[in-house]
C-alpha cells in the first residue's frame, strides 16, 4: 500500500516512448507495404497497438495511440495519399468507426486493469488484516499483542512511527501504550495536543506536509471514521472506538506526505478497529487481575478473620470466668469487664458466622414453621433487653395459620437484629412496629421505625460488613456487621432481606421467606 504522491513513475514514461517507438515502426512499415495490404488490415494492427498501450500505462496513452492511428490511417493509408482529406464520404465513417472502437477499447481494458488492480489490492489488504489478527492472536499476554499489533501496523502501511495511546475508562488523560518507529523516526515530534483533540471529540485529524492541521468535521463520515481526505498527510490521527466509545487513539507520522484517498482511508479504519479491540483487550485483562486480586485479597480476609475469631474465644472465656469470681469478691469494675467482655464475644461471634457464611458452610435447616412462633419468640427475647420500649407486633389473623419453610433459629435471629437495630436508632418516645403478612407464596415480615432512615446513596451499602450509614450515631454498640449477616442468612434460607423508605420518616426492612401451604381439613396430613 503506497503513501506517496503518485507522480508519473519512470516505468510509465518508458511504456510511453516503447508504445510510440512501435506506433512509429509499424507505421513505417506498413506505408512501405501499402499496396499490397488494405485499411482493414492496417486498421487492426493499429487496434492492437491501442490495447497494448492501454495495458501498459492506461487510458491516457491508448487515446493518443487511437488519435495518432486515426491520423496516420488519413495521411498515409487513404486516397489521396500523403495528404489530409478523404476521397469518399464513407472514408469518414471508417475513420470515426476506427476512432471510437480504439477509444471504447482503450477505456474498456483500462477500466478491467483498475478493477482487476482494487481486487488485487482487497485480497492484499484481506491478506494483511489476516496477519496481524494472527499476530495478536499468538501473543501471549494483551500487553505484547498490542505492542505487536503496532508493529504490524507500522509495516504494513509502511509508515515510520505507530504509536497507540489509551484513553477513557479510568485511565485519565490520554497516555502512550506502545509505540513502533523505524530507525530515521522523528522523536522530536510533539502532536500531544493533537493526540488528546482527537480522543476527546472521537474524530480523526492530520497534520499536513506544510505543519497545518485538519480536523474532520464530523465522525463516522462516508465509508469509515476516517472522515479527512487530504493528498498530503504527514502525521494521522485516528480515534479508536469499540462500541461508539473511545477507548483511545492511533497516531501515524511518516517523512513523506501520505496519500488518503477512500480505499486507504478503508484499510486503515480496519486497522484502527484492531487495534481499539487490543486496547480494549489489555483493559479487560487488567480488570480481571484486579478482580481476581480482590477476591484472594477478600479469601485471605476471610481466613484471618475465621482465625482471629476462633482464636480469641479462649482467652475471652477466661477474661470473664475471672471478672466473675472478681464481682463475687466485691469488685465493682469487674461488672464492667464482663459486660465489655460479653460485647466483644458478641462481635467475634459475628465475625465467625460472617466468615462462615461468606464460605457456604454456615448449617441452615429448612423446615415447617409458623410466623407467630417466631414472632412470640422474639417478643420474649427481646423485651427483657429493652424494657422501657414499645415494641408492636402485628399478626394477619384473618389469613389461616402463616406457615413457612425455614430454619427458626436463624431466622429468629434475622428478625432480632433488626429489631435491636430500630431500638437503637430510632427515638425513645417512638414505636418499632414489627408484623407479618402472606403475600402470594412468600411469608413477609417488616420491621418499621421512626429512626433518621438511609440516605440514598446508602441504601445499597447498608447490607455490606463494617459499614455505617452518614446518619448513624457514633456509638450504638455495633460493628455494622448485624444487617450483612441477616442478608446473608436471609439468603442461605432462599429469601430476601431489602431495605424501603418508611413514609413520614424512618426505615423499613422487609423480609421475605417461603411460605407452605397446609393440607385442608380432612384431606389427611399432606404426605
Amino acid at each position: 500500500m503506497s503513501h506517496r504522491i503518485p507522480w508519473p513513475s519512470a516505468a510509465r514514461w518508458r511504456a510511453w516512448l516503447l508504445w510510440g517507438a512501435i506506433f512509429l515502426v509499424l507505421t513505417g512499415l506498413m506505408r512501405a507495404a501499402r499496396g499490397d495490404i488494405g485499411e482493414s488490415h492496417v486498421a487492426l494492427i493499429y487496434l492492437l497497438v491501442v490495447v497494448g498501450g492501454s495495458v501498459a500505462a492506461g487510458r491516457a496513452l491508448g487515446f493518443a495511440l487511437a488519435c495518432g492511428g486515426f491520423l496516420a490511417i488519413d495521411y498515409f493509408f487513404q486516397i489521396p495519399y500523403d495528404e489530409f482529406g478523404v476521397d469518399k464520404p464513407l472514408d469518414w465513417a471508417a475513420l470515426l468507426a476506427f476512432l471510437a472502437t480504439s477509444t471504447v477499447t482503450s477505456e474498456l481494458v483500462t477500466r478491467a486493469l483498475a478493477e482487476a488492480e482494487a481486487a488485487r489490492r482487497r485480497a492484499d489488504e484481506v491478506a494483511r488484516l489476516s496477519r496481524l489478527g494472527s499476530q495478536a492472536l499468538n501473543a501471549g499476554r494483551a500487553e505484547d499483542a498490542l505492542a505487536t499489533l503496532a508493529a504490524v501496523i507500522r509495516g504494513t502501511l509502511g509508515v515510520l512511527d505507530c504509536e497507540i495511546y489509551r484513553y477513557g475508562n479510568g485511565a485519565g488523560p490520554v497516555a502512550s501504550a506502545v509505540r513502533a518507529h523505524g530507525a530515521t523516526a522523528d522523536a522530536a515530534r510533539d502532536d500531544g495536543a493533537l493526540v488528546a483533540w482527537v480522543a476527546e471529540h472521537g474524530r480523526a485529524a492530520v497534520v499536513r506536509a506544510d505543519g497545518t492541521s485538519l480536523e474532520a468535521t464530523a465522525a463516522g463520515t462516508e465509508d469509515d471514521a476516517i472522515g479527512v481526505a487530504v493528498p498530503d498527510a504527514r502525521t494521522v490521527v485516528v480515534p479508536l472506538q469499540v462500541e461508539g466509545r473511545t477507548v483511545g487513539v492511533l497516531r501515524l507520522a511518516d517523512a513523506h506526505p501520505m496519500v488518503l484517498d477512500a480505499a486507504r482511508r478503508r484499510f486503515l479504519s480496519a486497522l484502527a478497529y484492531y487495534a481499539a479491540l487490543g486496547l480494549e483487550r489489555v483493559r479487560l485483562v487488567a480488570e480481571a487481575e484486579r478482580g481476581e486480586a480482590l477476591r484472594e485479597a477478600d479469601r485471605l480476609k476471610d481466613i484471618v478473620l475465621a482465625s482471629v475469631s476462633h482464636d480469641l474465644r479462649t482467652p475471652l472465656t477466661a477474661i470473664k470466668a475471672l471478672a466473675q469470681a472478681a464481682a463475687v469478691g466485691g469488685n465493682e469494675n469487674a461488672r464492667v469487664i464482663e459486660e465489655e467482655v460479653d460485647r466483644l464475644s458478641r462481635f467475634v461471634g459475628d465475625l465467625l458466622d460472617l466468615s462462615r457464611l461468606k464460605g457456604g458452610v454456615f448449617p441452615v435447616t429448612l423446615e415447617p414453621n409458623t410466623a407467630e412462633d417466631v414472632i412470640g419468640a422474639l417478643t420474649r427475647q427481646l423485651q427483657p433487653l429493652f424494657p422501657s420500649r414499645a415494641l408492636t407486633a402485628a399478626i394477619d389473623i384473618e389469613q389461616p395459620a402463616l406457615v413457612g419453610r425455614f430454619d427458626f433459629v436463624q431466622t429468629l435471629r434475622i428478625l432480632s437484629n433488626l429489631v435491636e437495630n430500630a431500638l437503637r436508632y430510632s427515638p425513645p418516645e417512638t414505636t418499632v412496629e414489627l408484623a407479618v403478612t402472606r403475600r402470594d407464596a412468600l411469608l413477609v415480615f417488616t420491621v418499621a421505625d421512626r429512626g433518621p432512615g438511609i440516605p440514598p446513596e446508602d441504601r445499597d451499602r447498608i447490607f455490606e460488613p463494617f459499614f455505617r450509614a452518614a446518619k448513624s450515631p457514633p456509638d450504638v454498640g455495633r460493628a455494622g456487621l448485624g444487617l450483612s449477616i441477616a442478608r446473608r442468612l436471609a439468603q442461605a434460607q432462599g429469601g430476601r432481606l431489602r431495605h424501603e423508605p418508611r413514609p413520614g420518616g424512618g426505615s423499613v426492612f422487609v423480609l421475605e421467606l417461603d411460605a407452605l401451604d397446609l393440607p385442608a381439613p380432612g384431606v389427611g396430613d399432606g404426605s
